[in-house]
């Protein structure tokens, strides 16, 4: 049960609401995807789980807590007393590929397995991963009966990266957790628990690339974010008068083999380009943020239009280009 980094504050506010002895039925955990709110979730699960069962109070001490029953049970997920609802494959036996959605059916099973009693307190927890991903308005609305009238003993987690798109009554009964984007040293700290023998540089560039959500940066991990980055950084800086670094960029990012790293290329060359905008002014300022607009619209169209992949790096990079000479145009 390592402390999630980055989240003192929300974990302060629930290990008080555990002390206190009044732990409402419900919590919303919001903020942005990738800063650990689901990490979190099933932390605080483990701890109010061993609290109820008598094995901890919610202050004790994290390297004390991991020997615990319940803590076991949860790392190998096998406590019977926690659910978890989450997209499930599409089809297991062909791909990991993962639903659109959490179905209606997925939430009426769920409903229909707390009519029991919890197994070993007088306490479930059950953590919905994310409650964003509810199926249309029949699964939304079944959680809400659940709600409104929870099984005895029953904390819901519901995990939320757009709070603001949820149903009013699902919020109103929920005590709302914020959480925000971490610092850069925290979000060093997540990679480099997560990633340990990565090396230096790698390390630095998926810190940028999380731009404070370490789960967006860890997307990355192992498809050398770096080297995408030092190629781009070459081109603002440069202008690439040749074209030569434009096209040897779109031949290793086409192909099949590619498809992940030329995603992150899309992703990665309007960041760097509105890294760069923040140090401008005037008119320099003004053609970096011509040059990010386009950038955004060319990412936008290239995979929901499946346009090709090498052409769309050439003027992706072209883009960048324009940066060159303190942002004159190319």
């Amino acid at each position: 049960m390592t402390r999630i980094v980055g989240h003192d504050a929300a974990e302060a506010q629930l290990r008080a609401a555990m002390e206190s002895g009044a732990l409402h039925h419900a919590w919303l955990l919001a903020g942005p995807e990738g800063v650990g709110k689901a990490s979190f979730a099933r932390r605080a699960a483990t701890l109010m789980l061993a609290q109820a069962a008598g094995e901890a109070r919610a202050s004790g001490d994290d390297s004390a807590q991991r020997n615990l029953p319940t803590a076991r049970l949860m790392a190998a997920g096998s406590h019977p007393d926690f659910r978890e609802l989450r997209r499930l494959p599409k089809d297991p036996d062909k791909s990991e590929e993962l639903a659109r959605s959490i179905s209606v059916a997925q939430v009426r099973e769920l409903i229909g397995r707390m009519t029991t009693k919890p197994t070993l307190s007088a306490r479930r927890v059950v953590l919905v991963d994310s409650v964003d991903e509810l199926e249309g308005a029949g699964a939304p609305n079944a959680l809400l009966k659940s709600l409104e009238e929870p099984p005895a003993g029953t904390i819901f987690l519901l995990v939320s990266h757009s709070p603001g798109r949820l149903l009013p009554t699902i919020r109103s009964r929920c005590r709302l957790l914020r959480f925000g984007l971490l610092s850069t040293r925290d979000t060093e700290t997540v990679i480099s628990q997560v990633l340990p023998d990565a090396d230096a540089e790698e390390r630095a560039a998926l810190v940028r690339a999380s731009e404070g959500a370490p789960g967006r940066g860890l997307h990355y991990a192992g498809l050398d974010v770096a080297a995408i980055d030092r190629a781009l950084s070459r081109i603002a800086e440069e202008g690439d008068p040749t074209n030569g670094d434009r096209l040897t960029l779109g031949r290793a990012l086409s192909g099949k083999s590619a498809q992940a790293r030329y995603e992150i290329f899309l992703d990665r060359a309007p960041t760097l380009i509105a890294t760069i905008a923040r140090g401008r002014e005037g008119e320099a300022l003004r053609h970096a943020l011509d040059a990010y607009a386009a950038a955004r619209d060319l990412a936008s169209a290239a995979l929901r239009l499946t346009l090709d992949p090498a052409a769309t790096v050439f003027e992706m990079s072209g883009i960048v280009a324009r940066l060159a000479l303190d942002g004159e145009p190319g």
